[in-house]
């Protein structure tokens, strides 16, 4: 009895360290990056991008080295559905959400072709090294393209997030990078530890309760990872900059999809479940096409939040009762 409460306390204390540390490892990766004078366009595009995902590549990279294609696959695509669902739907239930990226109709349909071509790829029931370099084909693209994006119009928003180094990291007798790299290092060391406690206890609680590995990662697992970017937009909201959290959730799912899983393929061979293509990939794109067409007039109303946000609860409510 004791050591099955353990054992979803760890499972809980891995997603709380998953959800800090890659807090605190964002802005220690952008705060490094502004100290050492790299253009704004670059951290935009790349530093912030790879520190958001973090929780999600750590977890599939995890799960994919030792066996577990199901958690990886499963994980990195719950985030992608996760992200829109709650991050975008039920924020924007409360208030409508501005959409002023003026890259995002590139981005969301690179957001789309990087769903096409996974789907194709599975066709065979397998992700390969060769379907990952793919994957990480469109993913460099995507990179690419947000720099020279970013570094012609840079984003203008008229309010800030807050920094996170105060609390705990006021108290450090230490400042600058030294500061910096102190709390890049706790951050990343605690999403590896989080997510390596996600990992084995989330298969143990699989097990023990005959759910399979896909549904718990599709659920409970991608949103413990998808917390850094729900928070993101939860704080978005409170501040009135709702418009942040749209763009960072874009490329956020165009790295669940292209990066991750190009990289863990790369790693191990993937074998895709037949649920991943009979059920989960079409909410994907569902809920993919509608963020394109919702977004492509520049806002995201409060029935069009309702509808992805009913979209999802239809989605993981079936997750446990149709599949």
């Amino acid at each position: 009895m004791i050591s099955s409460i353990l054992i979803y306390v760890l499972f809980i204390l891995g997603l709380i360290l998953i959800a800090k540390g890659a807090d605190w490892f964002v802005d220690s990766a952008v705060s490094i990056s502004k100290r050492s004078g790299i253009p704004k366009a670059v951290i935009g595009a790349t530093v912030v991008s790879f520190a958001t995902t973090a929780p999600e590549f750590t977890v599939s990279f995890m799960a994919a080295v030792t066996g577990h294609a199901d958690m990886a696959i499963g994980n990195a695509v719950g985030s992608t559905i996760c992200n829109i669902g709650i991050a975008i739907g039920f924020i924007a239930v409360l208030k409508a959400i501005r959409v002023d990226d003026k890259a995002f109709n590139v981005k969301v349909l690179l957001l789309l072709i990087s769903g096409a071509v996974l789907f194709l790829l599975c066709l065979d029931g397998m992700i390969t090294a060769f379907d990952g370099l793919i994957l990480l084909a469109i993913f460099a693209a995507y990179m690419i393209y947000t720099y020279v994006a970013q570094k012609k119009n840079p984003d203008t928003v008229s309010c800030e997030l807050p920094d996170d180094k105060t609390g705990v990291w006021a108290k450090v007798p230490l400042s600058g990078y030294k500061l910096d790299a102190v709390v890049f290092i706790v951050g990343a060391a605690l999403v590896i530890l989080g997510s390596k406690l996600v990992v084995d206890n989330g298969i143990t609680i699989a097990q023990q309760l005959g759910i399979p590995e896909l549904i718990i990662s599709l659920t409970v697992i991608s949103i413990g990872t998808s917390l850094p970017e729900i928070v993101t937009a939860i704080t978005s909201f409170r501040k009135g900059c709702q418009e942040l959290s749209v763009g960072n959730i874009v490329g956020a799912n165009v790295l669940d999809i292209t990066m991750i899983l190009g990289v863990s393929s790369l790693f191990a061979k993937l074998p895709v479940n037949s649920q991943l293509m009979n059920y989960d990939f079409i909410f994907m794109m569902v809920l993919f096409v509608l963020l394109a067409i919702f977004g492509y007039k520049k806002r995201i109303t409060r029935w069009q939040g309702g509808l992805i946000a009913v979209i999802y609860v239809i989605y993981v409510v079936g997750l446990f009762v149709w599949v």
